[in-house]
């Protein structure tokens, strides 16, 4: 089977779309199918034509402030003089979605929105408020919608008046659950993921005082961190709080197993993919209890907070470690796979 996966951006990119693009790729090669993933994050000194694992990825420019929206209508195009049987479009919140949508033809489309239903920018709102009739009608054309979590398929009822499937995210198990920790000099706090400002990195660092045992140690990339950086010097705890920029995917698995605990206080999440691996790797959480978190913050293992103060966090940091973590359901990026193939790809 001829597959093409549409996303806005794709590894050596970081974040949870990114990363379930790749899993989902790389397994479908595994099994004998011919995968293309059509990105909108070339750079103009980057490849704009690889192949990752087996997969094929064309990388297109588009106009991204921030490392949003991803205006690329050169992925229509590409979409429409695709070969492949099937187009899954990924990511309800940046424009390549709506561009795979005018080119898929009468082709299977299917669609993972990733939707997390709003912004923390003012100016993202307004922007999303005017593509609201335009996103909705993409996905409104798909064949099939898929939600990563309960939370999420509620929401696209809601919002978009769609029933969609549910396939949560997967996790690679074994690869967090045999992990070796890393050594680092101090206990640590971790986070993984994008640094924007919904991410809520701003709410760990202010804290950070109040819990002076504990080093704050920051997996990822984005156009957030030179404020946050700034704000760790004006708390004064610069000296307890390391980026760590873009970490390679062997190492993550190391970096969670060896935190006491892992904190996200993200605003908007359809899933929370980091938490997942965080479990899996035996290393309880602190999550911020909103959207798909919310779900989270129901399971042992993790303590969920409705306030982002520093004393919130410092307490929730504290009596985590008290609580047994579970085993994690069953559930791999092989099933995903395999739901995939069995009830979205066929008709």
């Amino acid at each position: 089977m001829k597959i093409l996966q549409v996303t806005p951006r794709y590894p050596p990119q970081s974040g949870g779309v990114e990363s379930h693009v790749q899993q989902i790729s790389e397994r479908l090669v595994d099994r004998g199918h011919d995968v293309t993933v059509v990105t909108a994050d070339a750079r103009k000194e980057g490849k704009h034509r690889d192949q990752q694992n087996g997969v094929v990825v064309r990388r297109y420019q588009s106009l991204a402030p921030n490392d949003v929206i991803h205006f690329c209508p050169q992925i229509t195009t590409a979409v429409r003089t695709s070969d492949a049987e099937i187009v899954h479009a990924h990511n309800y919140h940046s424009l390549p979605l709506v561009f795979a949508a005018l080119g898929a033809g009468n082709r299977r489309f299917v669609v993972t929105t990733h939707y997390h239903g709003g912004s923390a920018s003012s100016i993202r709102k307004r922007l999303l408020s005017v593509y609201h009739p335009i996103g909705r009608r993409s996905v409104q054309r798909a064949d099939e919608v898929i939600a990563v979590s309960e939370w999420e398929r509620d929401q696209l009822r809601t919002d978009f008046a769609v029933e969609a499937t549910v396939i949560p995210n997967g996790v690679a198990i074994d690869r967090f659950n045999e992990a070796t920790a890393t050594e680092h000099d101090r206990p640590y706090l971790l986070t993984v993921g994008r640094l924007e400002a919904y991410k809520g990195v701003q709410h760990m660092i202010r804290a950070m005082n109040l819990l002076p045992e504990y080093d704050l140690l920051i997996a990822g990339s984005g156009s957030y961190r030179e404020q946050l950086e700034q704000l760790a010097h004006e708390e004064g705890v610069a000296e307890q709080v390391a980026f760590l920029g873009y970490v390679a995917d062997e190492e993550l698995p190391r970096l969670y197993a060896g935190a006491d605990v892992y904190v996200t206080m993200s605003e908007f999440e359809a899933y929370g993919m980091t938490v997942a691996e965080a479990l899996a790797a035996g290393t309880p959480c602190v999550v911020r209890d909103g959207a798909a978190l919310q779900d989270w913050a129901q399971k042992d293992g993790t303590v969920g907070i409705s306030t982002v103060t520093p004393e919130s966090i410092q307490q929730a940091v504290r009596s985590v470690n008290q609580i047994s973590i579970p085993g994690l359901e069953n559930r791999s990026w092989e099933m995903v796979t395999t739901q995939l193939l069995e009830t979205v790809y066929t008709n």
